[in-house]
């Protein structure tokens, strides 16, 4: 089964979406590493902060993996109620993994408010455009799937 078929079938496990989530993960992460250890030998309350927050959203970003791929390997035998409830748990998760730029952003601003303030506009345009670009291939896709 391709990609383009799980697409199609199961709306909202998209491999998009599970590229993005994928680099939120690795990048959470290698910041809890990297972070962390800094926070040992120089701790900073505002790290601190910012390691809870990331912290808190690492398990969110796992639990979607695991909804994707239980989607994705069974969805012959899900049923319509059961895939409205996993989109809306895996959306959830997306959400809540999302909110680890917070982490991110403030670790920046501890760094260097320029620092900060640039990679929180750079970040909130790149969001944007990502978003903007995922429902402009969605839309053609579907423009494409109807019937002339």
């Amino acid at each position: 089964r391709s990609g383009q078929n799980i697409e199609n079938s199961k709306p909202g496990f998209s491999d998009k979406r599970w590229t993005i989530m994928a680099a939120l993960l690795g990048t959470s992460t290698a910041i809890m590493l990297f972070q962390g250890l800094q926070q040992e030998t120089n701790p900073s309350s505002i790290r601190e902060i910012s390691l809870v927050i990331i912290g808190i959203c690492l398990p969110f970003q796992v639990i979607y993996f695991m909804i994707h791929t239980y989607v994705i390997e069974n969805s012959d035998a899900i049923g319509a109620n059961q895939h409205t409830v996993l989109q809306r748990l895996s959306t959830l998760c997306q959400v809540v993994a999302y909110m680890s730029l917070t982490g991110v952003i403030l670790l920046w601003y501890n760094m260097s408010k320029m620092v900060g303030i640039a990679f929180t506009l750079s970040a909130l345009i790149a969001i944007v455009l990502v978003r903007l670009a995922m429902s402009q291939v969605e839309s053609l896709e579907k423009e494409r799937a109807e019937p002339d």
